[in-house]
């Protein structure tokens, strides 16, 4: 039996950039605050696509989880109640906010933005989940459904 070469490549694992995000004490107080924890983790402003996302909160609004919840194309992204209430279940949570960006750079809210903000609003209502706020991520900004009164005050709202 000849011996046979074998080449032998070693592998290396760089770290070009570490970047630890302790959310477990970070209490979400206001839209802003809210904006600003999604750029600082996801950076949305740079996404050639629309992602959707939500933040899961416990009763003190603290931070349970991020997750994206769904990747569209250019100018949308198809959203499932169940999915982003899925999430919620698993992290039990009390409450949660939910996220997405425009590529286009205007974060105006479309109707079908509305449309989900309302149904996921009526679905947490059932699930004793609470719909906190919808935050839209642009290239110059973010918009507010709460701060616009398309998401109603609980006495959980930031």
């Amino acid at each position: 039996m000849p011996l046979t070469s074998i080449n032998i490549y070693t592998l290396k694992l760089v770290r070009v950039t570490s970047r630890f995000h302790k959310l477990e004490k970070c209490r979400l107080t206001c839209p802003l605050a809210c904006y600003k924890t999604i750029q600082a983790i996801l950076n949305l402003q740079r996404e050639p696509v629309e992602k959707f996302g939500i933040i899961t909160l416990n009763a003190k609004n603290k931070i349970l989880g991020l997750h994206v919840i769904a990747v569209g194309s250019l100018d949308t992204v198809i959203v499932e109640p169940r999915e982003v209430f899925k999430a919620a279940l698993l992290n039990n949570a009390r409450s949660i906010i939910a996220f997405h960006n425009h590529p286009s750079g205007d974060p105006t809210p479309s109707p079908e933005d509305i449309r989900i903000t309302n149904r996921l609003k009526r679905s947490g209502e059932i699930l004793g989940i609470n719909l906190i706020d919808h935050i839209i991520t642009g290239e110059k900004g973010y918009v507010s459904m709460k701060e616009l009164g398309r998401v109603r005050r609980g006495r959980e709202a930031i």
